[in-house]
């Protein structure tokens, strides 16, 4: 069982390392086994070429999101952009405040994220989403689905928000705060300039 997490690991190391691998030097694998009819070569090339490309954006999401979220400060160690299992777009994540306060993640260019804005854009189906710890708001005119997570060791609520763009999701995580509290915080986000990058 040990040799098989390892063996695991090692793969998933290499794969996204060489994800991470020149976008130019992607392209060119996949003209060139384009022009020689190797398709599924130059299919695996360009698979790569996407990968990269996500991962650039993701840096590129990074320097636009702001360094405070109300008066909490980033934690510049925490920034980090992955790929996504399966080598299907990237995780954007940047944390703020201390102790885990709030967090950011972004997961771009993933199919399973149109399930979520079916659900938030047909009335029928957004009113199964709705209960005492869950609903549906707007934020900077985009739907997002609200969900209050419990408390922590204070007594006050932690709370979720998810705002879907097309093929990517945007959740944001606080502790120890209020609806009001966090929608605000969510209204200071660039989420146009965002949505803009990572559609």
């Amino acid at each position: 069982m040990k040799k098989l997490i390892i063996s695991v690991f090692c793969l998933a190391f290499a794969a996204i390392s060489f994800a991470q691998g020149d976008f130019k030097t992607q392209m060119t694998t996949a003209k060139t086994s384009y022009a020689a009819g190797k398709l599924e070569d130059a299919h695996f090339a360009l698979e790569q070429a996407m990968q990269e490309l996500d991962m650039i954006i993701g840096k590129e999401v990074l320097k636009i999101m702001p360094v405070k979220l109300d008066t909490l400060a980033m934690n510049a160690k925490d920034d980090h952009v992955s790929a996504n299992a399966g080598f299907v777009g990237a995780t954007i994540h940047r944390s703020y405040g201390t102790m885990g306060k709030a967090s950011i993640e972004i997961i771009n260019n993933s199919p399973l994220i149109g399930t979520l804005n079916t659900f938030l854009n047909s009335a029928l189906l957004g009113g199964m989403m709705r209960d005492e710890n869950t609903k549906v708001v707007k934020v900077q005119g985009y739907k997002a689905r609200l969900e209050k997570q419990g408390e922590n060791a204070d007594g006050q609520s932690n709370y979720s928000l998810q705002i879907p763009f097309n093929s990517a999701l945007m959740t944001i995580t606080v502790n120890g705060t209020t609806e009001t509290e966090i929608l605000a915080m969510a209204n200071t986000l660039p989420l146009q300039n965002i949505a803009k990058l990572i559609q």
